[in-house]
Order: C-alpha cells, then sequence, then structure tokens
C-alpha cells in the first residue's frame, strides 16, 4: 500500500504522520509545503490539475530573486517562500534566513548570523529546510545555529547554539537535518553526546529531553504512527530507531553501523507496514513496522562490494519511494532503479533520468500515480514509474546547474524542490525561481 496526503483511503497504522496535518502546520493551507519534503515530509502531493506535458525549451518562470549558495529547499506557507542561503567569505561569513512573497518573489524579510564553518562543502552554506509552524520559522544552520523566528516578520522569538550547548560531534557535512515539530516541542537533530537528538520546547526554545548517544548522520526524522503511539524516527550515523516524541524513550532500535563513515542522507520512506532507507557506502535496509505496538524488525539489508559495485540501491542525496510493491531510487551514479520490496532483488534499471555521474542526484515528489522528479542539471520531469518501467512523458529546463556545490560536470542543482498551489519553486546556489504547473497557463 503506498502513501497518501491525508484523506487518501488507507488503514490507519504507519504513515509519515498524515494523521496530524493539522497538528504539524495548523497556519498551513492544505497546498502549502510547510517543512522538508511536504506536509506529511513524504515529497507526496495530490493535485490533478498538474499539466501532464511540459513546454518545448526552459519552463517559463514566474519569478527569479537572486540568492547565494546552500543546500537547503524552499518551503512554503501562508503565501511567503522561505529558504535559508550563505553571503560573504571567511572570516566574514553568514548565514541568512530568508522569507520573500510567494506570487512575486519580493523579500519580505531577513535574519542574519555569523557563521565560522568547519565543515567540509562549507562554500555551500547551509544544509536544512526551514520549518514553518504556528506562525513561526524554525531554521538551523548548518554550525548549529537554531533560530525560532516570527514567520510574519523575522522577530526572534528564540535562538540557540546546539554546538555550543551539546557539543556536538560535528559531521564532516554538518548540521542537515530539518527541524521537527511535535505538538509544542521542535525536535532537532544535532549529533551531542548523549544527544544526537533533542526536544526543545516550542514557544521558549527550552530543552525537554534528550536522547541516543550516537553520532549524527544527514538524514532528517520523521513522524509515524503505531498502534495507538506517535513515533518519531530518526536515522543516526548508526541506528534506525523509533523513539517517544514526547519523552525521548526508545522503543525500539535496528543497528547500521557504517563501514566507511556516517553518510545515510535520505529521509527514511514509509508505506503500510515497511520503512525503507538507503545509504551510499552502506546499501539498503527495509524494515518491518508493527501496527498495533511500537516495535519493529529488520527484513532485509543487501549492501554491495563498494558504492560502484552496488547491491539493490546505494543512494546518496536523491529520496527513494515505495509504490505499491516495488521501491524505486537512484543509486550511487544515478542509474535509477527498481526493485522488489520483498526482496530487494533489481527488477529493472534505467539510464536516461540523469546523466551517469558519481552522486548523481534525482528529487522525486509524487503525484497520485504519477511522478514529478528534478534531476541534477536542473531538468523536471513528468513521468510514471511501474514495475513495467518507467514512462517519461516529458522532460524540460527548469532551472540551470551552478558550480558552488560541485565545479565537476558543469556543476548540479541539489536542492529539493517544492510544489504548493500549482507552483513549483526550485534554487540553485545563484537563484529561486517560481514557475506554473497549472494545466491552464494564467
Amino acid at each position: 500500500m503506498t502513501m497518501r496526503r491525508a484523506g487518501s483511503k488507507r488503514r490507519i497504522g504507519c504513515w509519515c504522520y498524515a494523521a496530524v496535518l493539522a497538528v504539524v502546520c495548523q497556519a498551513a493551507g492544505a497546498e502549502d509545503w510547510p517543512q522538508w519534503r511536504g506536509v506529511g515530509r513524504d515529497a507526496t502531493i495530490d493535485d490533478p490539475s498538474l499539466v501532464r506535458q511540459l513546454p518545448d525549451g526552459p519552463i517559463p518562470l514566474r519569478w527569479s530573486v537572486p540568492v547565494g549558495p546552500g543546500y537547503s529547499g524552499p518551503t512554503i506557507s501562508d503565501g511567503a517562500v522561505f529558504l535559508t542561503d550563505r553571503q560573504g567569505e571567511a572570516p566574514e561569513i553568514r548565514e541568512r534566513v530568508l522569507c520573500f512573497d510567494a506570487a512575486t518573489g519580493k523579500l519580505i524579510w531577513q535574519r542574519s548570523d555569523p557563521v565560522r564553518y568547519e565543515i567540509g562543502y562549507e562554500a555551500s552554506g547551509p544544509r536544512a529546510a526551514v520549518t514553518v509552524h504556528a506562525s513561526k520559522a524554525i531554521a538551523v544552520g548548518g554550525m548549529g545555529r537554531l533560530n525560532c523566528l516570527d514567520a510574519k516578520t523575522g522577530a526572534v522569538i528564540w535562538t540557540r547554539d546546539l554546538e555550543r550547548d551539546y557539543q556536538i560531534r560535528m559531521p564532516n557535512w554538518g548540521i542537515t537535518a530539518a527541524p521537527l515539530v511535535f505538538e509544542d516541542l521542535v525536535i532537532q537533530v544535532t549529533g551531542g553526546r548523549g544527544a544526537c537528538l533533542v526536544a526543545l520546547d516550542l514557544a521558549s526554545g527550552k530543552e525537554r529531553w534528550r536522547a541516543l548517544d550516537e553520532k549524527a548522520g544527514y538524514s532528517a526524522p520523521i513522524m509515524i504512527r503505531q498502534g495507538d503511539q506517535d513515533v518519531v524516527v530518526c536515522w543516526t550515523g548508526e541506528s534506525v530507531s523509533g523513539l517517544d516524541p514526547r519523552s525521548g524513550e526508545t522503543f525500539w532500535s535496528i543497528e547500521m553501523k557504517p563501514r566507511n563513515m556516517p553518510i545515510g542522507v535520505p529521509t527514511p520512506v514509509v508505506s503500510g507496514d515497511r520503512l525503507f532507507v538507503s545509504s551510499f557506502y552502506d546499501g539498503s535496509m527495509l524494515i518491518k513496522l508493527d501496527l498495533d505496538a511500537p516495535k519493529a524488525t529488520k527484513l532485509w539489508h543487501r549492501i554491495g562490494q563498494d558504492e560502484k559495485n552496488t547491491d539493490a540501491l546505494h543512494a546518496m542525496i536523491s529520496g527513494p519511494i515505495i509504490k505499491g510493491d516495488a521501491i524505486y531510487g537512484a543509486d550511487s551514479y544515478g542509474e535509477f532503479r527498481c526493485l522488489d520490496l520483498t526482496t530487494g532483488d533489481r527488477i529493472w534499471e534505467d539510464r536516461s533520468v540523469v546523466p551517469i555521474n558519481r552522486w548523481a542526484t534525482v528529487h522525486t515528489i509524487r503525484n497520485g500515480d504519477d511522478e514529478i522528479m528534478l534531476n541534477d542539471q536542473g531538468e523536471l520531469l513528468l513521468t510514471t514509474l511501474s514495475r513495467d518501467g518507467i514512462e517519461i512523458r516529458s522532460r524540460s529546463k527548469l532551472i540551470a546547474p551552478t558550480l558552488q556545490q560541485l565545479r565537476r560536470r558543469g556543476g548540479v542543482v541539489w536542492s529539493h524542490p517544492a510544489i504548493a498551489n500549482g507552483m513549483i519553486y526550485a534554487r540553485n546556489d545563484k537563484e529561486l525561481v517560481c514557475a506554473s504547473l497549472r494545466a491552464e497557463r494564467e
């Protein structure tokens, strides 16, 4: 069974928190994209009014505004677009939180903080998407500066220096996981000793709990439900674990130690009682979730000889999806693959989605039974995935690759796009763009 937004028919069990969408984003419209990978953190929308064929040549833009470097994808809430970027050069570097008018691209406000990077790929700027909840914009920087801002004005409600407060064992590429709001808590991956995951009071920023003495990974936490219990799932640098979001108590934990270094980036994906993760070096793991109680067991874990000679799927940045009885995703060099959900066996492979290169990336957004993809060359693809293969109905250029994040192969577009209210928003290291995907262009 595949995931859908709230209102779809499915067994109430384990899903990427679609049953509490109003809790996650009370102020957001039904078609907003108020946090990382959208309302349910599952990169899923349900908008039958979107185009099924793209125009010849580049996609016409509604607007484009200049921004600095950053990995973070845009988020959209209540008529505004939120983004983070980097400004300046060492030693005068600053990270910004930006808010734009979603209709025009006009800058509404910005928040700027000094930062001293001690991480790799520092020139590429902050990593995590802004989370918008109940008129608050919550943003974390690459070195752990966590700001809770008024979403309308940018005024500071509270701020925390997580690196200082938790003595972070800083991941090689910094703090990347977007803040997760649950009820009156902000749950954040920090990588601190005894505090890989922390929960802070949404109103004040004060610590409510800390959990897991493990190294941090790069994957964002998600919310699921098992029986009558809310569960926050965190893929760290050492395990996939399910915790009580109210107390930090560990319900279940499945070890996934790195054989090289922690490098798990994609967000865990869930369908029914199956949870899937995939890592560049450490391959793919499928977990069975108990739908009656907060328990879990490992079904299979498949690892290739190395990141080139892979088994099943070794994803880097690309987020896999589960659709029906199959898994789909881009492997370490961009080979787009279909796997059997039960065994992990490869059913087919396609090399036309993105040019084959190390760390090749494809972001996939589900819309009904179709998939909208943005590859790392800035091409938008309208597709339908099945066990029989991939149907690419249309592809056109949306945004140009830039060189800040990768100076090879003409640059890349590595940030996740957002789709809200019929518009697609995407960024590279020079601009943020907006284009209409409505079937009838205004």
